[in-house]
């Protein structure tokens, strides 16, 4: 499994995230609201730790290991493939509504 795509796109979402996070001082937030930067790095987080779990199942599986369940495996390895594919998605529309928004004339 090529890692080399995903951790490259990891750390593009990750410095999206960083720059959604240093957002001006004088922006009020209502109390209690969920911060746009927390919900994004939270998801990369969910996605990061559900490849490299899938990525160590299917290690502990070619090593041998006999708790290690075919099915098992072969369904987390999905799950993160799938996982993976959607917040390339959710990258994909946020740029997209970020272009549309600096396109807009004033």
């Amino acid at each position: 499994m090529d890692t080399k795509g995903i951790e490259q796109v990891l750390s593009t979402l990750r410095s999206t995230a960083a720059q959604a996070a240093a957002k001006p001082t004088d922006s009020p937030t209502a109390a209690g609201a969920p911060d746009f930067a927390q919900v994004l790095q939270g998801s990369i987080d969910k996605v990061n730790q559900t490849q490299l779990q899938a990525q160590q199942m299917a290690e502990k599986l070619a090593a041998g290991d006999s708790t290690q369940n075919l099915h098992e495996v072969m369904v987390a390895l999905q799950t993160a493939s799938v996982s993976f594919q959607e917040m390339v998605q959710v990258r994909n529309r946020l740029a997209s509504a970020y272009q549309d928004i600096m396109n807009m004339q004033v």
